[in-house]
């Protein structure tokens, strides 16, 4: 049974028809639409936690999706999943994948500074002070990407970057 056909609340039920729609009537390429059917159930596996079934729908979208935006979103799906997983060398590389071709994706930019500081506290807790300062400063310089493209967001960052002394300007973060 198709991904589709098995989501049970009215939104998800009410976000494929719309989508479904929408897919009819746009002027895209087979490929185009065969991709976005592959995203969108990766997305409905993925919410239900079904991680090596959203993998599999979100790598047959990458061989068939060649644009670069949707292509980045897709590749960030996949960082998020090997994040969740623990995996935070391979959730890295897809989320620089995701920012080489969409650079305005703060979401990527928080999710790498979230994954070095993690590794930051680590290190500082196993006192290695030299490695947790370069991941906290690794994850400082993330952040204010992210709060750059994204001011309102990300509240818990901005309260770290102040409360550690490295937000030097409180209107731009670069």
């Amino acid at each position: 049974m198709p991904r589709l056909q098995k989501n049970d609340n009215f939104i998800d039920k009410t976000f494929t028809v719309i989508a479904d729609i929408v897919l009819k009537i746009l002027p895209t390429s087979k490929e185009e639409k065969q991709a976005f059917c592959y995203y969108r159930d990766g997305m409905s596996a993925q919410s239900e936690g079904e991680y090596a079934e959203a993998l599999e729908n979100y790598y047959e979208a990458l061989v068939l999706e060649e644009d670069p935006y949707d292509r980045s979103y897709i590749l960030y799906n996949i960082g998020l999943i090997y994040s969740n997983n623990g995996e935070h060398t391979k959730a890295l590389e897809y989320y620089h994948q995701a920012l080489e071709l969409n650079t305005k994706l703060p979401q990527a930019l928080n999710n790498i500074a979230v994954i070095y500081h993690y590794q930051g506290l680590k290190a500082s807790n196993e006192n290695k002070s030299n490695l947790a300062r370069t991941m906290f400063d690794k994850a400082e310089q993330y952040w204010k990407q992210a709060i750059n493209l994204a001011p309102n967001n990300y509240i818990e960052a901005q309260n770290w970057l102040k409360t550690t002394g490295r937000l030097k300007n409180n209107y731009k973060y670069m």
